[in-house]
């Protein structure tokens, strides 16, 4: 499971401010500033809100457009960069997205979700060092974020520094007891270390919290081939997949951060004639969101 799966999507980060953005702006402006300078603030600010609207609607194109024109407005004002870089994320539209969250931190060098934010731009980028740098600078602000802990995992599990990823994993399952998806990547991490018991305890432990995500009940029907329990692993590899058929794509799982050997094993598994049987089936309909974050 990965994140921009679960990177601080832009909505939950402009959250935890958006509803307070008039008072917020009235706090801001010294008393020394002259009404153009107001109400030209004032006015950015109720654009980066016009922003929010749109990319609720899923109108990110128009979004960016009124962040844009927000830090125009208001390019003193970190929220609008903020926004502006989120929406860009986004769009995996990245050194844009990096260019105005470095300009958000550069004004609010002490807000946390916005280290985050940067952490996740450069895992995008494929940055995993740098992810770990702007991740671990946010966490020394707001420790408990649990999908900033799940995203310095999964950074740390593309170096390969499986130990400190569990441990990582492990931080963002105490911060929030139901974050499956950290459960889940340990089973990856366990797995790829030979530990198929160990990996199927953790999948388990992930649909007890989320009896109906794909991800955790494929991998498992995957590790109980392995096994040799062919009959339970069909059974539990029909439900996964018409739950949500994305997991029959090799390309899908490798950007969900399965690794070599379990990646081999799911082919194998795959090409299974019930299997293959049953991804003719489901080839043609449309895909079902799991709940993946």
């Amino acid at each position: 499971m990965l994140k921009p799966k679960y990177i601080l999507p832009v909505l939950a980060c402009i959250g935890l401010w958006s509803p307070v953005l008039p008072a917020f702006s009235q706090a801001l402006l010294p008393y020394s500033l002259d009404i153009k300078s107001e109400q030209l603030e004032q006015a950015g600010l109720e654009m980066a809100e016009d922003a929010i609207q749109l990319a609720r609607f899923q109108r990110v194109d128009a979004a960016i457009s009124r962040a844009k024109l927000s830090t125009q407005l208001a390019p003193k004002i970190y929220q609008t960069w903020f926004i502006l870089g989120s929406l860009y994320l986004q769009q995996n539209q990245v050194d844009a997205g990096i260019e105005a969250l470095q300009k958000a931190q550069d004004l609010q060098p002490g807000e946390a979700n916005i280290k985050f934010s940067l952490g996740s731009a450069y895992f995008q980028k494929g940055d995993y060092k740098g992810a770990i740098s702007h991740l671990e600078e946010g966490l020394k602000i707001k420790s408990d974020s649990a999908p900033a802990l799940f995203d310095l995992g999964n950074s740390l599990l593309k170096l390969e520094r499986y130990g400190e990823a569990i441990a990582a994993y492990e931080k963002a399952v105490k911060a929030n007891k139901d974050f499956w998806p950290a459960i889940n990547n340990i089973g990856l991490i366990k797995y790829e270390q030979g530990d198929t018991a160990g990996a199927i305890q953790q999948w388990q432990r992930a649909l007890s919290i989320d009896k109906e995500q794909a991800e955790p009940m494929l991998a498992i029907a995957v590790a109980l081939h392995k096994q040799g329990k062919t009959e339970e692993a069909l059974k539990t590899g029909k439900s996964a997949l018409t739950l949500d058929g994305r997991y029959s794509k090799i390309k899908f799982l490798s950007e969900n951060l399965w690794g070599t050997r379990l990646l081999k094993d799911t082919e194998s598994f795959l090409d299974l004639p019930t299997m293959k049987a049953l991804l003719l089936q489901i080839e043609n309909q449309p895909p079902v969101e799991s709940g993946k974050m």
